[in-house]
């Protein structure tokens, strides 16, 4: 995701309402997304949003005509998905995290700046003084449900693409994956590569992934077609420290 500017607003409705304004306000890359998610998700699919924040990509996904199953652990986001989607019966809103098994975790807060809260506490530890990262504080912690994407599978049925943008636990997101799925992102941010390799490792050994990649909130593919996990990897360790994050798009191979 786009990191906000290091100016911090006072309380997490303030702090909310600026995510909308920038995610989802004039001068967001509403048409360039559509074009983007329109290689994945057609009319009639079902697609899992995992992270949905304050539902940028939810609204992507419903104006291409698809069904979403939309997740978000933070009370102010969640508000936020309720009132722009709670009424929408092609979305289905579930207030929990996503990780590699079931039950609760301890997630971390960011309270002037909700985008980049996350449940792992490593990413949070190397997010301490990184360049760019600069004033960022995590200032305290709740206790949030968790359900892992074999159950949501399970619960929801199978989706023709998955979103995954969690702030550096994208990889246990994946592992609690055990079988393929036609087509996924995840997030990957330049202070926590080893995070992104072991996605690669466990899409690998999933299937026959293709992968590309787009940096920032570009929404621009930048091979134009897939390539594999090695070339991926090395594409990744290569980018400079101030490429900061982008996505990674994996594509199941015939």
């Amino acid at each position: 995701m786009i990191r906000p500017s290091m100016t911090r607003p006072k309380g997490t409705a303030a702090a909310t309402g600026r995510s909308l304004r920038l995610y989802r306000g004039g001068a967001a890359p509403h048409a360039a997304m559509d074009a983007l998610y329109a290689r994945f998700a057609r009319p009639g699919d079902l697609v899992f949003d995992v992270g949905a924040h304050v539902g940028d990509r939810v609204a992507a996904f419903r104006r291409l005509g698809a069904r979403v199953v939309a997740l978000e652990p933070q009370p102010g986001p969640m508000r936020a998905l309720r009132l722009l989607h709670g009424r929408d019966a092609s979305v289905i809103l579930v207030a929990a995290a996503v990780g590699d098994e079931a039950g609760e975790v301890v997630f971390h807060l960011n309270s002037a700046n909700p985008t980049v809260s996350s449940v792992s506490a490593e990413f949070v530890a190397g997010a301490a003084g990184a360049p760019g990262w600069e004033g960022q504080v995590w200032d305290r912690t709740i206790t949030v449900p968790a359900t892992t994407l074999d159950r949501l599978v399970a619960e929801h049925g199978r989706p023709a693409f998955v979103k995954i943008d969690v702030e550096g636990f994208e990889d246990r997101v994946l592992a609690g994956l055990s079988v393929p799925l036609p087509a996924l992102s995840f997030e990957f941010t330049t202070i926590a590569r080893d995070v992104a390799l072991r996605c690669l490792d466990r899409l690998a050994s999933l299937g026959a992934y293709g992968f590309d990649v787009a940096l920032g909130e570009s929404q621009a593919l930048s091979f134009g077609h897939p390539v594999g996990r090695d070339a991926m990897a090395a594409h990744l360790m290569a980018l400079p420290q101030a490429a900061n994050s982008g996505d990674v798009y994996a594509l199941l191979q015939p």
